[in-house]
């Protein structure tokens, strides 16, 4: 059976870096053995396994930042708290674009929003001894349970797929009636799998959060970019869905890696809700000096962590939320190739006897955006993801994300023009060699 790249080769690559499991190779072992197998052979590899952003950094952004650099800034340490004025735009941000009303000081940028995970989970998971566990409703970021990993918290998962709608309430509270869950964690949209949660979940969500005192950590990396609905027009409807409408135990994490292809500078705001910033818990008390929920976050996790967010970063991060508010810069304009590139991706796979494994939200197709999950029937995760090596062809498994289904996470970051004719060839032979 002919393959674009010799079975040969990539099986001894794998051998070679130590992995003993492709299904659970890492997305830095299956970047690596793509590049060497492409340095070998010749043939150009499809890359989709990586999410990093494949557009230029937002221009607003970057002119703010060199001009706060030309001012000189580098010579002074930004405030732990954050540049007024970053906390300002911030604010105006999420009452533009989510309409809830958070106030600047709980505003609070960070390295990222991996930085800003990190450091939540650090307060949550100290804020009551008894509540010492982190609930994921997966498919979910790989590296965020290895920040608990690093930390020494435990840690509960399951994944969603069979637990729509109104199902979601009796899998939640079945966690969270044992009373050992401080916060609950999801991205929306999802992170691998691209459902969107609706009002209806999220309500779900935020009416058992206050029921059973645990704290909602809503990762919005890849934020308005579900793209069936246009969520770009400031202080307009629709806006982009949270929990934050449904309970007030809540922190939202606003990036600038993948909105506005800002990945390179790790510039993100962790948005806590006013309650819960000024919340006082007695074992963060007892353990920081009185301080209230916010300030242990800032002004000593994050401070311990990195002594606060790039000076100029920051300036960045102001100037693109401010002209969005201002609707001088329409991110999501920029950002929809996403979607298209999935929509012709999807098509491809569909023709050669792939299917889309996370394919609903309710009652609609799930969204084109900025990754989607795929399957070939007989194949488990880690057998198609070594196949389609052969044919030039890189991605994740679904197991890695903590989804109990067979299959792959597609990111479209990465495709070029050229490349869908590639695909559909490659996918072609590879449905010929298969079967189904």
């Amino acid at each position: 059976m002919e393959t674009p790249i010799k079975k040969e080769l990539v099986d001894g690559l794998i051998a070679q870096f130590g992995i003993q499991d492709f299904a659970k190779a890492t997305i830095r072992e299956v970047k690596q053995v793509a590049a060497f197998a492409e340095k070998e052979s010749g043939v150009e590899f499809i890359k989709m396994e990586m999410g990093i952003p494949g557009l230029p950094a937002a221009q607003v952004g970057v002119d703010a930042q060199i001009k706060s650099l030309q001012d000189g800034i580098a010579h002074s340490y930004p405030d732990i708290q954050g540049l007024p004025e970053l906390k300002r735009q911030a604010s105006r941000f999420v009452k533009a674009f989510i309409d809830v009303d958070i106030k600047p000081e709980g505003c609070v940028p960070v390295c990222g929003s991996m930085q800003g995970t990190f450091a939540s989970f650090l307060t949550c998971s100290q804020a009551n001894h008894e509540k010492d566990t982190v609930l994921f409703i997966d498919p979910g970021f790989p590296v965020q349970k290895m920040q608990l990993q690093v930390q020494g918290v435990k840690y509960e998962t399951f994944d969603v797929y069979d637990y729509r709608g109104e199902k979601l309430r009796g899998k939640l509270e079945s966690y969270l009636s044992k009373g050992n869950i401080c916060a609950i964690v999801y991205s929306n949209p999802n992170n691998p799998s691209w459902i969107c949660f609706n009002d209806d979940e999220l309500k779900i969500i935020g009416e058992l959060a206050t029921r059973y005192d645990t704290i909602v950590m809503e990762d919005l990396a890849y934020f308005a970019m579900d793209f069936r609905r246009d969520l770009s027009c400031p202080f307009e409807p629709p806006y982009q869905p949270s929990v934050a409408h449904y309970t007030d135990n809540y922190i939202l994490l606003i990036s600038g890696s993948k909105a506005f292809s800002y990945a390179g500078e790790r510039i993100g705001v962790t948005c806590i809700s006013d309650r819960l910033f000024r919340r006082h818990y007695d074992d963060l008390s007892a353990r920081y000096e009185g301080l209230p929920f916010g300030l242990v976050f800032s002004t000593r996790m994050l401070y311990a962590l990195s002594s606060g967010t790039s000076h100029s970063a920051q300036y960045a991060m102001a100037a693109m939320l401010g002209a969005a508010c201002d609707g001088k810069y329409n991110f999501r304009e920029e950002i929809k190739v996403y979607g298209e590139r999935a929509h012709k991706l999807k098509e491809i796979f569909c023709r050669n006897n792939f299917h889309i494994v996370y394919d609903r939200d309710l009652d609609q197709p799930i969204a084109d955006g900025f990754y989607f999950t795929i399957g070939y029937k007989g194949m488990t995760s880690g057998q198609l993801a070594r196949e389609l090596m052969y044919y030039g062809v890189s991605a994740i498994c679904l197991i890695t994300t903590g989804s109990h289904q067979e299959g792959l996470r597609v990111c479209t970051s990465f495709i070029e023009d050229h490349q869908y004719a590639q695909l559909e060839e490659r996918m072609r032979l590879f449905a010929e060699n298969n079967p189904v």
